[in-house]
């Protein structure tokens, strides 16, 4: 009896040891969109007002752990029967990642032509509707994302048994969600602590001074965000052309990745941005 209990507790020290190599080979994989996530979630979460920062960010997390939750099943059997199926999904994802890119490029260039015409100060919209609409769009870019980090982890570790992977993935996967929501959620919190720290020293010392530079940092954060956020989107979209259409990974094999990644994916939105427009002139919208 003692025997079969030492000989199931080996078998579990044994699993769990092949659960954290594989886990880490899994996360070093993925290290590179885990960082995009990172930066296309954080600017997705910001530009809230201050007492709505915190509930949106938990929204987007709870539909981020719903995506996982969806897709982790969906892709281990995709991969066990329609294999084929995974490249069609990444690359309908990688078109909507590029148009997110190229339509955020757009209203940037937008907003600046009608800020030299209109110099009125404008005020932060606490509309519910157009919270719940960012809200929405964010779970949507984390869905896709979501998407390729899963089937990324799931490819690093298959050449290991069935739960070894799927607890690698879901290790992953937790990390991509409590992982970068976290930092998010600090960041977007950067000039609260920074205003408690001027507060508490009496806006003296150099815990003032520590206070005042987070106040200060915060709007250089999320600008620097926004950009590679947008920058990201991107990347992970050219990435997901560039590695599974078989003639686009052909095209200027000495060109480097980064740059062919970002072009094709610049490319891809363009199109899907025009395509859009052009099905939005054609058929009436609904008023």
């Amino acid at each position: 009896m003692a025997s079969g209990i030492f000989a199931i507790l080996d078998d579990i020290a044994a699993l769990m040891d092949d659960v954290a190599v594989a886990a880490k080979v899994a996360t070093q994989k993925t290290a590179g969109i885990l960082g995009d996530d990172l930066a296309v979630n954080a600017e997705k979460a910001t530009g809230f007002v201050s007492s709505r920062e915190i509930p949106v960010l938990w929204k987007i997390t709870k539909g981020s752990l719903l995506n996982k939750l969806i897709i982790i099943p969906v892709v281990f059997a995709l991969n066990h029967y329609l294999e084929s199926a995974i490249t069609l999904i990444l690359i309908v994802g990688g078109f909507y990642l590029a148009y997110e890119g190229v339509e955020k490029i757009l209203e940037y260039i937008l907003s600046k032509n009608n800020k030299k015409q209109d110099n009125t100060e404008t005020t932060i919209s606490v509309d519910p509707a157009n919270e719940n609409e960012k809200i929405k769009s964010a779970i949507t870019t984390d869905f896709i994302l979501s998407i390729e980090i899963v089937i990324l982890a799931l490819y690093s570790v298959l050449h290991t048994d069935f739960v070894t992977q799927l607890i690698a993935v879901i290790l992953v996967a937790l990390l991509a969600t409590f992982g970068v929501y976290g930092i998010v959620a600090i960041i977007v919190r950067m000039d609260d602590a920074g205003f408690k720290l001027i507060k508490t020293s009496n806006n003296t010392g150099f815990t003032a001074k520590i206070g005042h530079a987070l106040v200060n940092l915060l709007p250089i954060v999320i600008r620097t965000l926004s950009v590679v956020g947008t920058f990201a989107l991107l990347l992970v979209s050219g990435g997901i052309f560039n590695h599974n259409v078989d003639f686009l990974h052909e095209i200027l094999p000495n060109l480097n990745s980064t740059v062919k990644d970002f072009l094709i994916g610049s490319l891809a939105g363009i199109i899907t941005v025009g395509v859009i427009h052009l099905i939005k002139l054609i058929i009436p919208q609904k008023k």
